[in-house]
């Protein structure tokens, strides 16, 4: 009773003031977008794309006012990527050249106006305000529905239980994607031994031999099935994986075995090019084969007809120059938002010779059971589970593609000296 009177006499707390993101790369429109929403707003400036997506991932923000013109990251490409860091921000795009093909590329990445430079203040403080309005109602029905959840936990808790027996299923099918390539090197030596012990009336040394190194590879590409297997039970369980750094050309030497037993390089060509100096990278070995495999397998299955596929690699000493990657009809770009961008950093890529990627394509690669191959040649999950493992190392994935001359898939990883 005297709880309830309580509650009727607080009064209610006061609505907060929106947090408003101003993008524009001169000095001018800036300042004097400042002097017009000061008073109304919690104001953030940003000069250029990669400041913008910075204070998005700090900060709240309700609405954002981008140029579209400005050197370096285009306001396309940064409301993309804020869209990316947060969905929900209303964003009002800007320019003194107009054209059917930005409105059209606004509207698709979901931008809720589009105004005209020089800008009519009237007009910019009702499209800011109008967006304000909506955003800050979206925040209000979000903290009422979440007061509503309170309310239904025995309904909420079965959905949830719905989501995780979808998510194991996922990863179920992730499992046995990832270590179909080391049964695929067992199959293939046991098969080998089986014929050479059947050939062989007696075994000589040299038979030994070779037995005894295949039996090593079989061991190995065992000890990878159950490191997978570990790895998921571990996501499963939410346990934090270890993440001891190793020896990249190590591993790609080890990769090189599962590759050249692997059926898919039949026909093909394959080039393997260690790195001139090694380094090690923090991420799991078997994570970084299963990228690379998950790569090159996908470059062999690019085209039916025979064709060459190259993967290699080298060791950036500096920072990458975020400001020159741009997603485009030839390019794709995954995770650079979270990527640990501190030098040195390793570059490996796998190219390939093949029919490249259609643009209406390219977005689609990596979304999971996405496939152009058919269901007898393909799963759908590689270059998803490539960007899951490329993620959870705080790398980053870039896709060059160009119709009739192959793509080139690069991953960048944070690297460290060998111990």
């Amino acid at each position: 009773m005297m709880s309830n009177l309580l509650e009727a006499i607080t009064p209610p707390p006061p609505k907060r003031r929106g947090k408003l993101l101003i993008v524009d790369d001169e000095e001018g429109p800036r300042l004097s977008l400042r002097v017009i929403f000061k008073d109304s707003y919690d104001l953030l400036m940003a000069e250029d794309g990669p400041t913008a997506i910075e204070l998005a991932q700090k900060h709240p923000i309700d609405v954002a006012v981008l140029d579209i013109r400005m050197a370096g990251m285009s306001g396309i490409e940064v409301l993309e990527r804020l869209k990316y860091v947060n969905p929900d921000i209303e964003v009002i795009m800007m320019t003194a050249f107009e054209t059917t093909d930005t409105i059209r590329q606004a509207l698709r990445l979901r931008a809720c106006d589009y105004i005209n430079k020089p800008f009519d203040i009237a007009t910019m403080r009702a499209a800011v305000g109008q967006a304000m309005q909506r955003r800050l109602l979206e925040s209000e029905i979000h903290s009422s529905a979440e007061k509503v959840n309170e309310l239904v936990d025995e309904l909420q808790s079965q959905r949830v239980e719905e989501q995780i027996a979808k998510t194991r299923g996922d990863i179920y099918a992730s499992i046995i994607h990832d270590i179909n390539g080391p049964l695929t090197v067992i199959s293939g030596f046991v098969q080998l031994l089986n014929k050479k012990l059947n050939r062989a009336s007696r075994l000589e040394l040299e038979d030994l031999e070779f037995i005894r190194e295949r039996l090593s590879i079989i061991e190995r590409q065992v000890g990878n099935c159950i490191d997978i297997s570990r790895r998921y039970l571990g996501f499963l369980r939410q346990q934090d994986q270890d993440s001891t750094p190793v020896s990249v050309n190590q591993l790609l030497l080890d990769l090189e075995q599962l590759v050249r037993v692997h059926p898919n390089l039949h026909g093909n060509e394959f080039q393997l090019t260690p790195l001139t100096k090694d380094v090690a990278v923090k991420i799991n070995g078997t994570d970084l084969i299963q990228i690379l495999l998950n790569l090159t397998v996908n470059a062999f299955q690019c085209a039916p007809q025979s064709h060459a596929v190259a993967l290699g690699g080298e060791v950036l000493s500096q920072p990458l120059n975020l400001a020159t990657f741009k997603d485009g009809p030839h390019d794709r770009l995954l995770n650079l938002e979270n990527l640990d961008n501190t030098a040195p950093l390793v570059k490996l890529w796998v190219r390939d010779t093949g029919p490249g990627i259609p643009a209406a394509v390219l977005p689609k690669i990596f979304q999971p059971y996405f496939t152009t191959k058919g269901s007898q040649h393909g799963t759908g999950l590689g270059l998803n589970i490539v960007q899951r493992l490329i993620k959870e190392a705080g790398g980053a994935l870039h896709c060059h593609t160009q119709i009739g001359e192959g793509s080139i898939f690069t991953v960048y990883l944070p690297a460290t000296e060998l111990v």
